[in-house]
Parts: structure tokens; C-alpha cells; sequence
């Protein structure tokens, strides 16, 4: 059995593991919360997806922060104070991505079933590699082990730049790009995905958009699932996919249609 898909490119938090990407929250707020100031989930999910340095310098940067940075400190940051936050959050984040390195359902079924069509699989992430050490143990565990693994600064240039996608494309000797696809739960990482002239889909329901554990997910009522999924899927369509669906565990039709599409000739980019 073949695929006409050559490769699919994966994030990690919130698409293959830490249903709602809980664990950079966790992380940054403990961060800022070493310099007094306290943030919201909220402001930690604006520019989720990117490399964690950038995350660090885009929460300094959002005008609310700021502000209550200046307030509190009786001037603006600077640089000093993005690099001083960010080392302090290095081993936050490590810590916190291994113990949120759950593999969302479905996951591994999926990844088995690409390989025996003889799709190659990558993946790319905002966490540097050290960020990573303890999940990428912890999802071979649990019978998730990508063939590359590009990290945040492994390139010269992160999310939304195309470079981490083009990276684990080159590696998996995987072309052309409009036969490959991207998928990640962050609008900065679906326009990775555009950018690098991938197919580029998005997952609605497990990741940062929703940004609620597995188990709070399923409390919900049908009526909240469906607001929050739907608001979800505009953010995620507004930054460029071409499909979007709740989790990894829905992905296997769609990408039976994007094989067919690229099979009768059509492109990402059209």
C-alpha cells in the first residue's frame, strides 16, 4: 500500500502529546512569576508555537505585559530581561514537558499506519532540544518515535518561517513540498506549514486554541465543545489550513483526501 503524501511533518505539544498544551502555560507563568509578575493563560497562549525565546520576547513585548512590567519595575524590558526569563524558564519547561508527555489517542495508531503506506514521518517544535529530552523518551515509550526531530533553535530562523518544516523535509529526502503535509494545533505553526508550501492542517480540539486537559474537554455540554472547537478552527483557518479537524485521532481521512488531490495533480498553493 502507497500514498501519494511523500512526508507528514507533526508538532508535538497539543498535536501528538499534552492534550491542550498544557505544559508551556504551566511553565511560563512560573517564569514570570519569579519576577513578580503574574500572567494569565491567556496572555501565555498568544504566541503559542514559537520558539520559546521568541515566546519570552512577544510576552514582554504585548502591550498589557509590558505595561505591568513598567509598572512594576519602573521601566520597560529590555533584552537582559527576556534572555534572564528565559533561562530561568529552560528547566521549567523541561520539567513540565515531561510530565505532561502524554501521547494524545490515537497518535501512535496513526503514525503506524503512514509508515506501512510509506509516508515518511517528521516533526518539528518551539522547545529547544534540551526541552524535549524527556518527551521524546516518554512518547518511545508509548510507541511514538518520529524519524526526525527539528528543534527550536536548529535553525536559523523559527516559526512562522518555513525553515524547521524545510529542515525535516531535507532530512527524510522528502519532496516536493505541495506532497507533504504539516499538522499542528497552533496558528503559528499552520502558517510554518503554508509557508514551506505544505498541505497544512489544523487540530481544533486537543491543542492551544481550546487549551483544556482531555478530561475537562469531555465535561463539557455538547454546545461549549462546539463554541470553543468553532472558535478554534477560525483562528486556525484564518492563518492559512487547508483542513482543520478536532485531534490526530480524525486525521485518517483527511489525509486519504489530500493524497487523492495530490494525486490528480493538485497543488497546496492553487
Amino acid at each position: 500500500m502507497s500514498s501519494a503524501i511523500k512526508a507528514v511533518i507533526f508538532d508535538w505539544a497539543g498535536t501528538v502529546i499534552d492534550y491542550g498544551c498544557m505544559a508551556p502555560v504551566e511553565a511560563l507563568r512560573s517564569a514570570f512569576a519569579g519576577e513578580g509578575l503574574e500572567i494569565s493563560d491567556e496572555d501565555a497562549r498568544r504566541d503559542m508555537g514559537r520558539a520559546k525565546l521568541d515566546h519570552v520576547r512577544a510576552l514582554l513585548a504585548y502591550p498589557p505585559v509590558k505595561a505591568h512590567w513598567t509598572a512594576l519595575k519602573g521601566k520597560e524590558p529590555a533584552e537582559a530581561d527576556v534572555e534572564r526569563i528565559y533561562a530561568a524558564l529552560v528547566p521549567l519547561m523541561a520539567q513540565a514537558a515531561t510530565r505532561h508527555a502524554v501521547l494524545i489517542p490515537g497518535a501512535a495508531a496513526l503514525v503506524e499506519d503512514l509508515r506501512a503506506q510509506g509516508i515518511r514521518v517528521g516533526s518539528g517544535t518551539g522547545y529547544t532540544r534540551e526541552m524535549m529530552q524527556g518527551i521524546l523518551a516518554a512518547a518511545a515509550e508509548q510507541g511514538y518515535a518520529p524519524d526526525v526531530v527539528v528543534c527550536a533553535g536548529e535553525t536559523p530562523s523559527g516559526r512562522p518561517s518555513p525553515l524547521m518544516t524545510w529542515k525535516a523535509l531535507i532530512a527524510l529526502d522528502a519532496w516536493p513540498a505541495s506532497a507533504c503535509v504539516k499538522v499542528d494545533d497552533a496558528e503559528v505553526g499552520v502558517a510554518e506549514g503554508r509557508a514551506a508550501g505544505c498541505w497544512s492542517v489544523g487540530l481544533a480540539a486537543s491543542g492551544n486554541g481550546v487549551g483544556l486537559s482531555a478530561e475537562a474537554w469531555r465535561g463539557l455540554s455538547e454546545t461549549r465543545r462546539r463554541a470553543l472547537r468553532d472558535a478554534s478552527e477560525a483562528s486556525l483557518r484564518a492563518a492559512g489550513a487547508h483542513y482543520v479537524v478536532d485531534s490526530v485521532a480524525d486525521l485518517g481521512p483527511t489525509l486519504v483526501e489530500i493524497a487523492a488531490r495530490i494525486a490528480a495533480g493538485e497543488r497546496p498553493d492553487a
